[in-house]
């Protein structure tokens, strides 16, 4: 295997709090190790174009507590092609640049898995997304972040819904996978989450409606996966208009809001650790995984099993907010 002498950072998709935290890491970790380091900007993209910068250390000074990514985040169509990937590979060696570490979500390591083999290039990946939709790690970076952004939003949610009297369903992230749902409704003590795990299953309004909401409250929390799966909250609000017209119903939809923000202090030690962690993957001659934690504990997970596994949602969670609900 050729000797790994620089390394080029990139984040791609959705951007999430701590991106930065891993830019960071992953900078000086690899300064540390003897290596130097390039900065592309604006994902896959950057790529491409060619915009792509050298990094000192001094480049991620002061960036661990900012949201967003200081690398920028596009989409590429020219990177979906066979001629657009040849086109960035040039650019790579041209910059002299041996190995990548890109920062995203599924589709941005699938991104990174078809470029590793079609150019042998050494990829690690980073989990990088709100959603925590990414198999073989507990956690990812921004999880943490936009589930306490879900959070405070529905703490405010619910001294209205007390007020009126009112049954609101919050609209949150998470395109197919309901963890920030589920664990936020939890989290806000929510009546209900309705998530797209279960959307074939039951009835999940139906069943919310006969397990609590009219036993003995006046006023209910309902939080919905945004998902084609689910309809979103719109839907559900529309059926209980027609199916259940006495209650007073209202929407709050909080879309872009959960992915800004400072990151807590758990994604920017999460983001640090798998940061440092993914330039000991390249020193050890790793390739094409993604880092993740399980147990509190690195794992490297090959790209194959962290893109294609669906990662389960816990039914023991699902019975603890039904429990608390009455």
């Amino acid at each position: 295997m050729a000797k790994i002498n620089c390394i080029g950072i990139l984040t791609s998709g959705g951007d999430a709090p701590g991106m930065n935290a891993a830019i960071r890491a992953v900078t000086r970790a690899a300064i540390y190790n003897g290596l130097s380091v390039k900065g592309i900007y604006r994902g896959y993209k950057g790529l491409v174009t060619g915009e792509i910068k050298e990094f000192k250390s001094q480049n991620v000074s002061n960036i661990i507590q900012q949201g967003g990514t200081i690398l920028k985040t596009a989409r590429c169509k020219e990177f979906t092609t066979p001629e657009g990937r040849k086109i960035a590979y040039d650019n790579m060696k041209a910059e002299g640049i041996d190995a990548l570490v890109v920062i995203g979500g599924d589709g941005s390591l699938t991104g990174a898995r078809v470029f590793a083999e079609e150019y042998d290039v050494p990829c690690i990946g980073l989990p990088g997304t709100i959603d925590n939709d990414l198999y073989g790690t507990d956690t990812t970076i921004g999880y943490d972040t936009a589930l306490n952004t879900i959070l405070d939003a529905v703490d405010k949610i619910r001294d209205t819904a007390t007020s009126h009297e009112r049954l609101f369903f919050v609209e949150v992230m998470g395109r197919d996978a309901g963890f920030l749902a589920l664990n936020g409704a939890i989290a806000s003590g929510a009546e209900a989450a309705i998530i797209p795990e279960f959307s074939t299953d039951v009835d999940q309004l139906e069943d919310f409606i006969k397990n609590g909401f009219r036993k003995s409250k006046n006023s209910s929390i309902v939080l919905v996966a945004e998902s084609e799966l689910t309809g979103g909250a719109m839907h559900y609000a529309e059926r209980v208009k027609k199916e259940y017209p006495e209650y007073d119903v209202r929407v709050t939809i909080l879309g872009h809001l959960q992915r800004g923000g400072s990151p807590t202090a758990h994604d920017r030690i999460l983001a640090s650790r798998l940061g440092a962690a993914a330039i000991d993957a390249i020193m050890d001659g790793q390739r094409n995984v993604m880092v993740g934690v399980h147990h509190d504990e690195i794992v490297y997970v090959p790209f194959n099993k962290a893109i294609k596994n669906d990662k389960p949602i816990k039914k023991e969670l699902v019975n603890v907010l039904r429990a608390l609900s009455i």
